[in-house]
């Protein structure tokens, strides 16, 4: 049995009153004993996280902004030990978890960059009648407490991309990680304790949704919800959450459109990345593929080749490509799927079984718009490729969709381009590119079903902020 890990609460590691097994989605060997957060263990964390919101909110942007800077040098320092962690707990390849622990040092310093800059704007108020002889200013302040609902698929980024900003804007945080993956919260509660962050300014409770996560939700002393994952827990969050402020990103089946024209040599690599990197659990997984019957079949016989060199099998290898999803029940939920647009009269082009408890890298053609493949977020290692005979049609079928995460479009026509950034209903549109594009400084989310807020640090402490009016009547009369 490995290690039995315990809960962060008011800056103190406590034992859980209840715990369970945590396996290795890929081996299924048991990684370590996990705690349990009941409904009295997580009203003392946000009762710590309440406690600490005075000491957070009065220290100076300076401080805050110095110890999200020392994790991220903490942080850097780990990479291996850190994506060691994901590899066990998610099964994500090693050479991608590496690359997100590159890109959660990346997000920590972006918060450290913005907690010194959070700042208001003055206002005119001599432009309306009665407002003469006043100065006017606002300011930014902590809303207080942030209850952080995570996913498992970026656990540390996606961390990051929470409690980065929450912290840089001088609040306090509760947070529950998935509970596949709350190794990677643990890990990173040590190094902000490490790193000097006040006593209770951080909480991490592992724990089940309908337990610790509905706390979270409801209290209400928490003041905002930020969470990431299904549009059905999410509306279910925004119906209990009250008067609180939630910042909701909900997935998506994002689409690519290629034009004619297009080097489809050029763009095949990136194709293949953004539909099954990490087994296609990404929130903006290229999962629809519009593609102008000119190069259709082109396209899809280069793409199924390049899927077909795909490698599966233990994430710990650095020449592994795709591993086991993150459990064996999403797997096959995946493959029911499949088989579903199999049997009502689509094309698996390649892909479509389990083999060694791993879904292969599927693709699928000719699939009607209403099959679940198509209109619903798959979350798993398929893509489906369809044949348009212009880009306004699939414009239109790219928003024939309740999600509205992002999409990109592959064209050599300028106008192509900027008529398709104006009519696609997304939070994001990237040109010349895959939707599978991020970076963590820029704003990212939704809409319609891909929820509302939106990350990216500079917007999340925006979010995670209140703005305050100051007015002074320069004459006392």
């Amino acid at each position: 049995m490995e290690e039995r890990k315990r809960l962060f609460i008011g800056g103190r590691w406590q034992e859980a009153r209840s715990c369970e097994e945590l396996r290795s989605p890929y081996s299924g060997e048991i990684i370590a004993e996990v705690p349990v957060a009941d409904k009295t263990e997580t009203d003392e964390a946000i009762r710590a996280a309440c406690e600490a919101k005075a000491a957070m909110a009065a220290l100076p942007a300076h401080e805050r902004a110095a110890i999200l800077e020392r994790v991220a040098a903490l942080l850097d320092s780990r990479i291996e030990e850190a994506a060691r962690l994901i590899v066990l707990e998610a099964a994500k390849p090693i050479k991608a978890a590496r690359a997100e622990i590159g890109r959660t040092v990346q997000t920590y310093k972006f918060a450290a960059e913005e907690a010194k800059r959070i700042g208001g704007e003055t206002i005119p108020l001599d432009a309306a009648p009665g407002g003469e002889d006043r100065l006017a200013y606002t300011v930014r302040e902590p809303l207080g407490v942030i209850g952080a609902i995570m996913p498992f698929n970026f656990p540390f980024n996606l961390v990051a991309h929470k409690v980065g900003p929450a912290i840089a804007a001088g609040n306090t945080v509760v947070l529950k990680p998935a509970e596949q993956t709350p190794l990677s919260a643990l890990y990173i509660a040590e190094l902000f304790a490490e790193a000097g962050l006040p006593s209770g300014a951080l909480n991490v409770v592992p724990g089940h949704g309908e337990v610790a996560g509905a706390v979270i939700v409801e209290d209400e002393r928490v003041a905002m919800i930020t969470f990431t994952g299904s549009p059905a827990v999410g509306k279910s969050i925004r119906a209990k959450a009250g008067l609180k402020r939630v910042t909701l990103e909900l997935g998506s089946n994002s689409a690519l459109i290629v034009d004619r024209g297009v080097d489809l040599d050029a763009i095949m690599p990136r194709c293949v990345t953004g539909a099954f990197s990490n087994q296609g659990q990404v929130c903006i997984s290229l999962q629809r593929i519009y593609v102008h019957e000119e190069v259709y079949e082109s396209f899809v016989e280069k793409f199924v080749k390049a899927a077909k060199r795909l490698k599966q099998g233990d994430p710990f290898d650095p020449e592994t490509d795709l591993s086991a999803m993150i459990s064996p029940r999403e797997t096959e939920r995946a493959l029911g799927w499949i088989r579903e647009a199999r049997d009502e009269g689509a094309k698996i082009a390649t892909g479509g079984a389990v083999k060694n408890g791993m879904l292969e890298p599927t693709v699928i053609t000719e699939a009607d718009r209403q099959m679940k493949v198509s209109c619903r977020e798959a979350f798993a290692p398929l893509v489906v490729i369809g044949s348009v005979k212009s880009v306004d049609e699939a414009i239109g079928e790219v928003n024939d969709s309740s999600y509205g995460l992002q999409a990109g479009i592959y064209t050599t026509d300028l106008f192509t381009a900027l008529g398709a950034a104006e009519r696609l209903r997304v939070g994001g549109v990237m040109i010349n590119d895959i939707p599978t594009f991020r970076v963590d400084h820029m704003p990212y989310g939704g809409v319609k079903e891909s929820g509302t807020g939106r990350e990216g640090v500079k917007y999340a402490v925006e979010e995670m902020t209140e703005t305050k009016l100051v007015v002074i009547n320069k004459r006392l009369g």
